[in-house]
């Protein structure tokens, strides 16, 4: 096998790694906030870990962190856009089945594009248009069957995708030009910064079992810097476009995931729906002259 088709084949597998390590958010938080913890304080836990072993590797390899104006707009990315996006991820998590929470998140090309298309110049192809119809149309299926006192939990997953647009529409044009691993630690260490005050004024409820400390490192480990670590490199190898193509892969892992280990279902209509908002997803992740796709640091 060629050097540049090896190189490609590892790109392929790392993303892959990291579409599984995010997939696997649900099950790991489940673990932690079944044991006592409150979703801030999860959160604050698992930032501030990722956050000490990213530190760690910068250090070890002497990446140099973004300067100035640069890292204080990405501290206000992490601060705000992903913080939001986490928060209502994982308060979802508590009402919504897991499965769900993530599919509902890959709405948020659908942000992007209506955010590129009305104020970025992007143009609205055909293409794009039917991706956007696709996709509303597989959320209706895929809630429609929805009863009972989830209003809450899935407004809170639909907003998790739009912060996520958001951080991302920041985060395309921030980053460039700035060491990928560097600008997300600062996102990170951001994030860890305020939801730490969050669970602070909230009350810290930690993991009463070890299974619930479990949860807690398995997340920072596995569903951060594994995912962030692995999505990074294998970006490098294969590009944007490609490894947002395979990223789209979460959802179905989580999916998985959910009903091996959290005793999920999916009905086969909202299986579905949740195929029609993942294509739709893929096909607007392709590149347009107003925007070109997410390279995203953190999740």
């Amino acid at each position: 096998m060629s050097g540049p088709a090896r190189e490609t084949r590892l790109g392929a597998a790392l993303v892959i790694v990291s579409a599984v390590s995010f997939g696997a958010m649900g099950v790991f938080a489940h673990m932690a906030t079944t044991a006592g913890a409150t979703p801030t304080s999860l959160l604050a836990l698992r930032f501030a870990i990722a956050t000490v072993v990213v530190g760690a590797a910068i250090a070890a390899r002497g990446i140099r962190l973004p300067r100035r104006g640069t890292l204080v707009r990405l501290a206000l990315m992490g601060g705000i856009g992903y913080v939001g996006e986490s928060w209502c991820y994982f308060t979802a998590l508590k009402t919504v089945p897991a499965s769900m929470v993530a599919l509902l998140l890959y709405l948020y090309p659908v942000y992007v594009t209506v955010v590129a298309v009305a104020l970025l110049g992007e143009r609205l192809t055909i293409v794009k248009a039917a991706a956007l119809l696709a996709a509303m149309a597989g959320v209706a299926i895929t809630l429609g069957p929805v009863r009972g006192g989830n209003a809450v939990g899935i407004t809170l997953a639909i907003g998790s995708g739009a912060f996520y647009a958001a951080y991302i529409l920041a985060g395309t044009r921030l980053a460039r030009g700035v060491s990928a691993i560097g600008a997300a630690w600062v996102v990170m260490a951001a994030a860890t910064v305020v939801l730490t005050g969050m669970a602070a004024l909230e009350g810290f409820a930690l993991p009463a079992t070890i299974a619930g400390w479990g949860g807690v490192v398995l997340l920072a480990l596995v569903s951060t810097v594994v995912g962030v670590g692995a999505f990074l490199a294998g970006l490098a190898r294969i590009g944007p476009v490609s490894a947002s193509t395979l990223s789209a892969l979460e959802p179905a892992v989580a999916a998985v995931l959910a009903a091996l280990f959290l005793g999920e279902r999916f009905t086969a209509i909202q299986a579905g729906g949740g195929v029609l908002i993942v294509g739709a997803a893929v096909a607007l992740s392709r590149p347009g002259p107003g925007l070109q796709p997410p390279e995203k640091g953190t999740r």
